[in-house]
């Protein structure tokens, strides 16, 4: 991985849970980390679902493994001012880095 071609910057988001004062239970995101990648693949499919036909953006991008946080499908990350859910993950060779797959947050 050659760090010339890590040109775009992300961040990594967790959603958490948190309770107010009043007891009201609120979810957010919180910043796992902030970290350089490369775009390996951005598209834009139009799929024929159920109730008709979406468009889906899909982007691909590759980080440097981070050794201190554990990434899931769970998390989501931000470029560009976008969300994108995770969709999946790929660990590259042991501990080198990740390809994460993700979808456009659409609402």
């Amino acid at each position: 991985m050659r760090s010339g071609k890590l040109d775009k910057r992300i961040t990594i988001e967790r959603s958490v849970e948190t309770v107010d004062d009043y007891g009201r239970v609120t979810t957010g995101w919180t910043t796992l980390a902030t970290t350089r990648a490369e775009i390996l693949q951005a598209s834009t499919a139009e799929f024929l679902r159920a109730y008709g036909e979406a468009e889906q953006t899909g982007i691909v991008f590759r980080i440097r493994f981070i050794p201190d946080i554990v990434i899931t499908t769970a998390d989501r990350f931000s470029y560009a001012g976008q969300a994108y859910n995770l969709v999946e993950i790929k660990e590259i060779g042991r501990r080198k880095g990740l390809d994460l797959r993700a979808d456009r947050v659409t609402s």
